[in-house]
């Protein structure tokens, strides 16, 4: 194994992490705009409101996407373990 295919085998890592992340994260970045928004235009100021809504919306994410995840995850961990055979030669 020469030093591209471990470039390509951690450039592959890093995408499967940003692909898998990325709902998530933005699932919890647009509520916490549209809660904080609505914090700013009535005034309420209380922390647990911010928390509640993200916990809820990125379960539901979850719930929908999970399935995928675990499947893509699944397939590029099936793939890493197959490359074993070829980096011990």
């Amino acid at each position: 194994m020469d030093i591209g295919e471990v470039t390509s085998l951690l450039r592959e890592a890093i995408m499967q992490v940003l692909l898998l992340a990325a709902p998530l994260l933005l699932t919890a970045l647009v509520v916490g705009l549209v809660v904080a928004i609505l914090q700013a235009t009535t005034s309420i100021q209380e922390q647990t409101l911010t928390f509640v809504p993200k916990l809820i919306a990125i379960l539901l994410i979850l719930g929908f996407l999970g399935g995928w995840m675990f499947t893509s995850l699944g397939d590029y961990t099936v793939r890493l373990f197959r490359m074993i055979p070829e980096v011990v030669r």
